[in-house]
């Protein structure tokens, strides 16, 4: 079904509503403080991109004011070697800095004033759109999106109103997901804060009565003990060198997975080979990227139930010791990456974390029943971050199972009402 069939919507080529423009080059010299660059890791299944995730590179003699991106403007992946990205689309929405995107992407800005941006986000995301694409590619996925073909494509132009009547319907889905990331985020502060208050600044329930005593890392609270990170873990261990098949028994996290100190299973791949049991990844382990420019050093610690899970090479997995709490583990070395990123990076500009650096990293662990203690209050803001996170991926998938129907018109707009959203 074409979109806006029902409707009677009119289709125009979109290079009659927009123009064009391919991404700045760069190389890994580049990086570095400058100006934030969305890459084709960004897109995952974002309407936008998260702009605090947004790697930046140096802009001098790369990045003119023609290569900036505005609001309004939605940006496409262009090329990639995972066939199924290609054609995938973000939209820039008030950013807080100057952003611009690499030269894997491609730049739409339109210039027709009868046009909703929005809207037109929206319909890049429906399987329609990606059919028109794949049709360019006689019949199959194609290996590069290009000017051409996007000029070319036919899109709906329904009046302006239309347009915003549509876009804040959907709207009011990703409004209700933004107010559980946010929710989200308030959650992983506030434990975060907890583990500083009593691990850090040593103001845990009953510390008036425990007196500071002499330890090779500084005074602790008696009790407490100084030790490494290869103390108190069961095993670290690098992943798997894997064999990818779309059809493989596992799945396998990659360094993009790791962002935000969160994982993501978005970008993981699968594959075949037999993974060894110390190398199945479980609920509380700790994943490190260990390799790399831009992203040695990132941590997450797994809060999920995932079967068949393991990691690349590139990650490297730390598992607690029985005795040890999973959540006062995960926190413990979430709140290292800053000394992962330096070991890994060092004066010598080495681009690679190992084992025994991780290992070796001296700690002070408190004992086992105030871990616990503090496991118990972590473990129910973790259940209501999973509740929460589960809720919004409920929407997206309302979301995402009534926009094609509202673009093809399968919905009347009429009988579609933004304040439904509440109840998904």
């Amino acid at each position: 079904m074409t979109l806006g069939a029902k409707h009677n919507w009119p289709m125009v080529q979109l290079g009659s509503l927009a123009d064009f423009r391919n991404g700045v080059n760069y190389n890994k010299d580049s990086f570095g403080l400058g100006i934030k660059v969305v890459g084709v890791s960004n897109f995952q299944n974002y309407l936008k991109p998260k702009y605090e995730e947004l790697e930046q590179i140096n802009p001098d003699g790369i990045v003119t004011e023609r290569n900036i991106l505005h609001h309004g403007d939605i940006v496409f992946v262009r090329s990639n070697g995972n066939r199924e990205l290609i054609g995938r689309s973000l939209i820039i929405e008030n950013p807080a800095e100057k952003v611009t995107h690499s030269a894997f992407t491609i730049r739409l800005r339109f210039t027709s004033p009868n046009v909703c941006p929005k809207f037109y986000a929206y319909c890049f995301r429906t399987n329609l759109i990606r059919q028109a694409l794949t049709a360019q590619g006689g019949g199959t996925n194609i290996n590069n999106l290009n000017q051409d073909i996007l000029s070319a494509l036919l899109v709906p132009a329904p009046s302006l109103p239309t347009q915003e009547r549509v876009a804040s319907i959907l709207s009011a889905y990703d409004d209700l997901i933004e107010n559980c990331q946010r929710r989200i985020k308030i959650l992983e502060q506030m434990a975060r804060a907890i583990y500083r208050e009593w691990f850090v600044n040593f103001r845990y329930p009953g510390h008036e009565a425990v007196p500071l005593v002499d330890s090779p890392l500084g005074p602790i609270p008696q009790g407490w003990r100084a030790c490494t990170i290869g103390d108190i873990s069961a095993f670290i261990n690098r992943g798997i060198s894997p064999s990818y098949a779309d059809d493989g028994g596992s799945i396998v996290l990659n360094q993009k997975c790791i962002r935000d100190q969160k994982v993501s299973f978005q970008l993981a791949r699968r594959q075949n080979k037999q993974v060894p049991s110390d190398k199945i990844v479980q609920f509380g382990d700790v994943l490190i990227n260990s390799t790399g420019v831009g992203t040695l050093g990132r941590v997450a610690a797994l809060y999920a139930e995932i079967q068949n899970c393991t990691a690349d090479s590139h990650i490297t997995i730390a598992r607690a010791k029985s005795d040890i709490d999973i959540f006062y583990y995960g926190s413990l070395l979430t709140e290292l990456q800053p000394s992962f990123e330096r070991l890994g990076i060092g004066a010598t500009g080495q681009t690679e974390l190992s084992r025994a650096s991780v290992s070796g990293i001296e700690v002070i662990v408190p004992p086992n029943d105030l871990q616990h203690e503090y496991g118990k209050n972590i473990s129910s803001m973790r259940l209501l971050v999973k509740n929460l996170q589960d809720k919004a991926d409920n929407l997206r998938r309302t979301r995402d199972l009534l926009l094609p129907r509202l673009l093809s018109g399968q919905i009347d707009l009429s009988e579609a009402d933004p304040a439904k959203a509440d109840a998904a």
